[in-house]
């Protein structure tokens, strides 16, 4: 189960990346011209969308590199993660993969609740 919320957590957090550059990128565009937002619309909360672009992929490959040797803190960050990307951006159709599987690898990290080695993470 570790393995898997490894995997899981970074494969989501470079989803999430991507999402994030997007996200980010699109803010940008609208605070230096504003009639691209007038066209396609705007965020309502700008700043929101570029502290969680940054902030989320970071927790979730994090959490996923952690774990395997420390699965409640991994677990805990990516859990964070998936719910700081569906707060953000909500669920669509670029977004219901990195949140899936941040929050999959978030829970596979929690369940894997007696550690492999013999020091205890809890």
């Amino acid at each position: 189960m570790r393995n898997a919320a490894l995997m899981l957590g970074i494969i989501g957090g470079l989803i999430a990346m991507l999402v994030g550059f997007f996200g980010y990128g699109y803010t940008e565009v609208v605070q230096r011209h504003s009639e691209v937002g007038e066209m396609f619309g705007n965020f309502d909360r700008p700043e929101l969308i570029r502290f969680a672009s940054f902030f989320a992929p970071i927790l979730a490959i994090a959490g996923g590199a952690m774990a395997k040797i420390r699965a409640l803190w991994g677990g805990a960050l990516m859990l964070i993660a998936g719910g700081l990307v569906y707060y953000a951006f909500g669920f669509g159709v670029f977004t219901m993969f990195p949140i899936g599987f941040l929050l999959l690898g978030g829970v596979l990290a929690l369940a894997a609740g007696k550690p492999d080695e013999p020091k205890a993470h809890f």
